[in-house]
């Protein structure tokens, strides 16, 4: 758990990150000196923005790689101008994001017999899910249930973000779940 202040360091550093970003054209650059041994941990994150309480961007690694107060103002710069959905932030729209920050566990597989056992494991509101198979792969953050409450249907539109059929399944199939630590 971060305390209080490490919550708002964290989202003034993604704030900060693509206010530097709409100015120099890349992320902010961080000092970890000037951060606690906290936020200098090496942990993966998701930066997700939105803009009238709709998605503007969203990226994230789910593998940790650099420490933390880096990875947010990576991602944070990233969700803003390199997110492939959208067109790039706007000076307009940046007083107006909602920043939501996933502070991510280590990813664990689990083996499930087939889609019905894999839907009965699912903890709804509380995993992450990775789908893996051959060269497809997604993920959804536990913040996706909010929109897609059912196990089916979570588990279904994963394997749509895939690029995989809804109703998709193989012996070769294969799932990671993690928890996060919601920052808003």
């Amino acid at each position: 758990m971060y305390t209080t202040a490490e919550r708002e360091l964290l989202l003034g550093i993604a704030r900060e990150s693509i206010r530097y970003g709409l100015k120099h054209g890349k992320a902010l650059p961080i000092t970890l000196e000037d951060y606690n041994t906290t936020l200098r941990q090496t942990r993966a994150s998701f930066v997700t923005l939105k803009l009238h309480r709709e998605l503007r961007g969203c990226i994230g690694t789910l593998t940790a790689s650099r420490p933390l107060a880096k990875d947010v103002a990576h991602n944070a710069f990233a969700a803003a101008f390199r997110d492939p959905r959208f067109s790039n932030l706007t000076g307009g729209e940046f007083p107006l994001l909602e920043y939501h920050l996933s502070i991510l566990s280590p990813p664990h597989s689990f083996l499930v017999n087939d889609e019905a056992d894999l839907l009965e494991k699912l903890q709804p509101g509380i995993d992450g899910l990775v789908l893996a198979e051959g060269k497809h792969h997604s993920t959804f953050l536990p913040s996706v249930w909010e929109s897609l409450p059912a196990p089916i249907q979570f588990v279904r539109h994963l394997k749509i973000k895939a690029g995989l059929g809804a109703d998709h399944w193989s012996d070769t199939i294969r799932f990671q779940r993690y928890s996060v630590e919601d920052i808003k």
